[in-house]
């Protein structure tokens, strides 16, 4: 054998950063030559268009070979023999590049907004011939390969050209659908780092198993789409959050496959009158105990259900019941796994290099360097892929606490202030407004909203006049207080007054979301049943008398799946909800008043219309607390479109009780927690009373224990 140059050695070696400078067809002293690394063929051959071959010679053992092609060649392939085998190839390193120069221009800018288009693993035709086009970001790499089935996972089998800024490429003829890869990467310090997997991958291997799979995206049906207006402020908007892997299962505590929760799960939410489902993040993610809150591939719905293609039919499904589908999304942090987004090429490309500014300390998990172009367009993209390719309807963004606070739970001392030197992650802040122009921007109809902790203003007010432009906020405070309250024994309450009136006092300052959440039924924080006081008939009265409050209070409604039948215990994530309780009659009426609360809340404009204007809200009784009363009247857009709510916290039945309200007339009491139906006393006012004499109209109320009446006027 010749003796060989050192591009050669770094060939067979696995260590070549242009690949395209060496092999491949190659112009030198009027000839072409072709040089191929096939490992374990015993001889190769350049095959003209029109047949004729032209050998290549070994020139070294490892499985090197070069050799003029025969003359007037034009395009060609190799035959390989391994063994007794021969084979006809197409060599990767004939074709021309994948990305465009106006593709590069885009991405290094930043302004790709279908990243997923230009990134990834994308089945084509290039030059006539079907494989897959592999596209990955890693601008501080010294040699990526793409590993995987069709290579024996040989990392010296197809070295990828750089591009632009960092950007490796490779067209790998023949490679189909269902193919599993990854990227083997050497930094830029010459360490082989773990193999990594492809962070625009749309779909993966099933965990334990960490590997991306080729799949089509762009083949995806796309779901029909949602009902007009179902996200609009004025609309409805009544949520049923789910778990996916826990909602049901088998017999055999199985999960549920996509397909299986498209037959069951969005005919159960329409029939318990829920206009929205929304899923925790379907995210792939490496562990179940996450609950997907710590996703390793932010573009591929997690394999646990089924493919990409499967989750799209459970979207569709809750199209075709009339439902919106929201998304939790988690742009707030990433795991540390060593085959997602760590030290991805070697350094801290997707997380800042200083851990005060790049790792979580509460969850071990690490945070996405948001002033990064790169970073931010890869983020954009992903928000917009789910809503593009899956038509899903709004996205819930996690922890946007987490994101806002340089100082977000940690100690003094452990953060690094912003170039004012205050604790506002200014770079995080720009990301989340440009989040949410994008969508809206290409996404009229759809929505956003913010698990947002804090007093941070302005959440879901436009970008244009300073807010962050979401379209909804979690309204945690709500929750908390409420939360406590409704946990205190009926005789203590009148002393935590106040927890039920505070949070009308900011309740119009956003547009609220109240969240009775997936967090609020674990970590021996209990059931929303399990912290209701006194005995069985009082713990259920005292949670029918909440959700009732709950629904009459303005703000779009969540629950989280279990709450709509008063689940006892705590969530477990690796087991089903307790179907079985709806066998106890307690059980169902829960269930059937949120049937009817749902109804309610649909068909009663004062209880929607308005939800998010103070001019949908009046208080009628505050002070009342020693007989923990409250009422209050809430607006719809018409001037007789009006619903008075009237709330017992207490287990007395209060006759004779003295409510104002706007109309004069029939008052028609059309919802009553303590109805028979629902397991209550039957304590109530017999569907109808009308309004005392006098100046101003008022109503003699017979008020139940426990329990919460709506009226709205008679015609």
């Amino acid at each position: 054998m010749t003796k060989l140059s050192a591009e050669a050695y770094a060939i067979v070696e696995g260590r070549h950063g242009d690949p395209f400078h060496y092999l491949g067809p190659h112009d030198e002293a009027g000839r072409t030559v072709v040089r191929a690394f096939l490992p374990n063929a015993v001889t190769v051959e350049a095959i003209a268009e029109h047949g004729k071959a032209g050998p290549l010679s070994r020139i070294h053992e490892n499985g090197l070979f070069a050799g003029d092609l025969p003359i007037g060649a034009g395009r060609y392939q190799l035959r390989a023999r391994f063994g007794d085998q021969t084979v006809e190839l197409e060599d990767p390193y004939r074709f021309p590049p994948v990305l465009s120069d106006y593709d590069l221009y885009l991405l290094g800018e930043g302004t790709q907004r279908r990243l997923y288009d230009k990134l990834g693993a994308h089945p084509l035709q290039l030059d006539g011939v079907a494989g897959v086009a592999f596209v990955v970001w890693a601008p501080n790499a010294r040699r990526v390969s793409v590993v995987g089935d069709f290579n024996g996972w040989d990392a010296r089998r197809h070295p990828m050209r750089r591009r632009g800024p960092g950007y490796w490429e490779l067209f790998v003829p023949h490679v189909t659908g269902g193919d599993q890869y990854k990227f083997d990467i050497i930094g830029p310090k010459g360490e082989h780092l773990p193999q990594k997997s492809d962070p625009l991958a749309f779909a993966t291997e099933m965990r334990p198993k960490t590997a991306s799979v080729v799949f089509d995206e762009a083949s995806i049906p796309r779901p029909r789409p949602a009902p007009d207006g179902i996200n609009a402020r004025s609309a409805p908007i009544s949520i049923y959050e789910v778990h996916l892997g826990s909602w049901r299962r088998n017999g055999s505590n199985e999960w549920l496959s996509y397909r299986e929760l498209a037959e069951q799960l969005p005919a159960y939410a329409r029939d318990l009158g829920f206009t929205h489902v929304e899923f925790l993040p379907v995210s792939e993610h490496p562990f179940d105990g996450s609950w997907g809150y710590q996703p390793t591939g932010l573009y591929a719905p997690t394999s646990r259900f089924g493919s990409p293609a499967d989750f799209a039919a459970l979207v569709d499904a809750c199209h075709a019941h009339g439902l919106g589908v929201l998304l939790d999304w988690v742009p707030g942090h990433f795991p540390d796994d060593p085959h997602g987004l760590a030290q991805f090429d070697g350094t801290a490309l997707y997380e800042h290099a200083n851990p005060l500014q790049g790792r979580h300390l509460d969850w071990g998990t690490l945070i996405y360097n948001y002033g990064r172009t790169e970073i931010a367009n890869f983020l954009v993209s992903n928000a917009l892929f789910w809503l593009e390719r899956f038509g899903v309807d709004g996205l819930r963004v996690d922890a946007v606490a987490s994101m806002l606070y340089l100082d977000y739970s940690r100690p003094s001392g452990a953060w690094i202030p912003n170039k004012f030197g205050g604790r506002e992650n200014l770079e995080a802040i720009a990301f989340l407004r440009r989040f949410n122009i994008e969508l809206f921007g290409h996404f009229p109809q759809a929505t956003t909203a913010a698990e947002e902790s804090t007093a941070w203003p302005q959440v879901s007010q436009p970008v244009d006049s300073g807010g962050l432009g979401f379209g909804y906020k979690w309204n945690m405070g709500w929750m908390h207080d409420t939360l406590r309250y409704i946990g205190k024994d009926p005789i203590h309450r009148r002393y935590h007054h106040g927890d039920i009136l505070f949070g009308l006092h900011y309740a119009f300052s956003e547009n609220f979301i109240l969240p009775l959440s997936h967090d609020e039924v674990v970590h021996g924080k209990r059931s929303i049943l399990g912290r209701m006081p006194g005995d069985d008939w009082q713990r259920f009265a005292n949670l029918r008398a909440y959700y009732s409050f709950m629904f009459g209070h303005p703000g779009k409604k969540l629950l989280f799946m279990g709450c709509e039948f008063g689940q006892e215990r705590e969530w477990n994530h690796d087991i089903s909800l307790d179907w079985h309780l709806l066998d106890q009659a307690r059980h169902a009426g829960i269930q059937a008043l949120i049937r009817d609360l749902n109804r309610l809340y649909r068909e009663q404009g004062p209880l929607h219309e308005l939800d998010c204007e103070p001019s949908g809200f009046e208080w009628l009784i505050t002070e009342d607390a020693s007989s923990n009363v409250f009422a209050f009247l809430r607006k719809g857009r018409d001037a007789r479109s009006r619903c008075v709510v009237v709330v017992n916290f207490s287990p007395n039945v209060y006759y004779s009780y003295r409510v104002r309200v706007p109309l004069a007339g029939k008052w028609r009491e059309v919802f009553n927690s303590d109805s028979q139906h629902y397991g209550g006393s039957n304590v109530g006012n017999v569907g109808e009373v009308a309004t005392l004499p006098g100046p101003e109209p008022a109503l003699n109320l017979t008020i139940p224990p426990l329990a919460a009446i709506f009226l709205v006027p008679e015609g």
